[in-house]
């Protein structure tokens, strides 16, 4: 199947779940990066009016919320900004004081992206929406995603394409070059890259998914990887079911 036969199914897909589970429409937190701004261009297409795209700077780069209004401007999306960076200060400190200790740069980071599925639900649920989630194929198997955080959402309508067919689709929905090209990155703090932070390219990733030899240093990290996230794609553990005695009449 060629890739547009394939989006043209994401987006009957996207039109279909919102007759199917009668909600009111889509919400969506873009930040500039592809992958957001590929499903904004998929859902705004098929159902402009029903989605809203949230920008959610969170002691972010200045960058990034450039970025995310240029997109604006380019598919003239229905948006609004909510600034989340004395929230999540706030709550920092607060949890600092509480604990007597600093927390780290992983448990600030997947508080700034908790906080912001915090914020889009919340949103959703006022308005009687679903909320899009943006994880692609390369990310879903690599658990490169933060459990409850950005890998929480109702529809994950990008999930089976790999990053380079992302960025053929985004060029395809006539997405600017500068953001179709623009360093994959969560904006989580200065100079972070989704490769450095996984120690594999997305290049390297896609060839394994779609069954291409790769080195053997990358494959490793690939696999190490996908094993250490697994908890993030099953359901939550739960103990044996409790057999209750049978009533006596």
């Amino acid at each position: 199947m060629e890739l547009k036969e394939y989006l043209l199914i994401i987006e009957k897909f996207l039109k279909d779940k919102l007759e199917e589970t009668h909600m009111s429409g889509y919400i969506l937190g873009i930040s500039g990066g592809i992958d957001s701004s590929l499903v904004a261009a998929m859902a705004n297409k098929v159902c402009k009016d029903k989605l809203l795209c949230v920008i959610l700077p969170c002691e972010s780069l200045k960058e990034d919320e450039e970025d995310a209004m240029k997109l604006v401007h380019h598919l003239n999306l229905n948006y609004l900004k909510i600034d989340l960076t004395n929230t999540y200060l706030t709550l920092v400190e607060e949890m600092e004081k509480k604990l007597n200790k600093s927390l780290d740069l992983m448990s600030k980071s997947n508080t700034k992206v908790r906080l912001r599925m915090v914020t889009l639900y919340a949103l959703a649920s006022l308005t009687h929406s679903l909320v899009l989630g943006t994880d692609n194929k390369d990310e879903r198997y690599l658990g490169y995603f933060t459990k409850y955080g950005d890998g929480a959402a109702d529809l994950l309508p990008i999930v089976h394409l790999t990053k380079n067919e992302v960025k053929e689709a985004a060029y395809l929905y006539g997405l600017p070059k500068d953001l179709v090209e623009r360093v994959p990155s969560a904006g989580l703090f200065k100079g972070q890259s989704d490769e450095t932070e996984m120690g594999v390219t997305y290049e390297a990733v896609d060839k394994f998914l779609l069954g291409e030899k790769i080195d053997e240093k990358d494959l490793k990290v690939i696999e190490r990887l996908h094993k250490i996230s697994e908890h993030k794609r099953e359901d939550i553990p739960t103990p044996p079911p409790y057999e209750r005695e049978e009533m006596k009449v």
